[in-house]
């Protein structure tokens, strides 16, 4: 290694619920640093799921996360002037980055009005296992597993 590690910088919550992982997920919608119209689309999209599901909205927020987290992903190793597609763990910090990415990414593909009904009919449907980003996820592991023959690349 040459040189030092960056640190990790202290996250600041939102200020509506108090949570680490819904600023973490603001500060991604966030385009041009315009964080309020970033707050606001979330917050709409949670009015827009409470309504629907007559739930927490941060219950269907939390159980989405998580079944877009990957727990295994490829990565390109390259040995012996070929490279190999090496399946590896993914770490607890990238595996909530990666979540977040891909939800983002599909919500911004939908048809809907506005971003704010995009994003919360891509939570809901990623809490109950459907969706694109939760498809991506299986993707990525069917992708891992297929490559399981080069397992044994990983140092």
């Amino acid at each position: 290694m040459r040189r030092k590690r960056a640190e990790k910088r202290i996250r600041r919550p939102d200020p509506r619920y108090n949570d680490i992982l819904i600023g973490r997920f603001i500060n991604n919608i966030m385009l041009d640093g315009q964080k309020q119209v970033a707050q606001r689309i979330m917050y709409d999209a949670f009015k827009i799921i409470g309504d629907k599901t007559k739930g927490e909205p941060i219950d269907v927020f939390r159980k989405a996360i998580n079944n877009v987290q990957p727990a295994i992903e490829v990565r390109s190793r390259r040995v012996g002037g070929s490279n190999y597609q090496v399946p590896t763990e993914v770490r607890p910090d990238r595996r909530i980055a990666l979540a977040i990415k891909w939800i983002l990414t599909y919500t911004r593909g939908r048809n809907e009005k506005s971003m704010s009904l995009k994003l919360a009919n891509e939570l809901m449907a990623a809490a109950v296992g459907e969706g694109s980003s939760v498809k991506k996820k299986e993707d990525v592991h069917k992708m891992a597993e297929a490559n399981k023959a080069f397992a044994h690349f990983k140092w």
